[in-house]
């Protein structure tokens, strides 16, 4: 069965860098759009960037500048270089993928903790 699986989380000072990766494995049927959420206790969960299948990204006003979405096709992967990271980024991360004809997958979510 797909699935997609992350890494790249950890702990990291204000201001440093991070990249996360997300991997569809499995049965891989056609990937349409990717992207990231990030949900931090008790505040709403925020739709962080996205990418299609033709590289069109968007990306939240809070990350705009700082954050890089980025998807290899080949590789079924899509990517999220975070940097200039702020205490307020502390989050657990989740991909998705939308799946022609499939739906949404989603990844298992990794945690990226940012000291002040």
């Amino acid at each position: 069965q797909m699935q997609l699986v992350e890494s790249g989380g950890g702990l990291v000072q204000a201001g440093g860098s991070l990249r996360l990766s997300c991997a569809a494995s499995g049965s891989i049927f056609s990937i349409n759009t990717m992207g990231w959420y990030r949900q931090a206790p008790g505040k709403q969960r925020e739709l962080v960037a996205t990418i299609t299948s033709g590289g069109s990204t968007n990306y939240a006003d809070s990350v705009k500048g700082r954050f890089t979405i980025s998807r290899d096709n080949a590789k079924n992967t899509v990517y999220l270089q975070m940097n200039s990271l702020k205490p307020e980024d502390t989050a657990v991360y989740y991909c998705y993928a939308i799946i022609t004809a499939r739906g949404t997958m989603w990844g298992q979510g990794t945690q990226v903790t940012v000291s002040s």
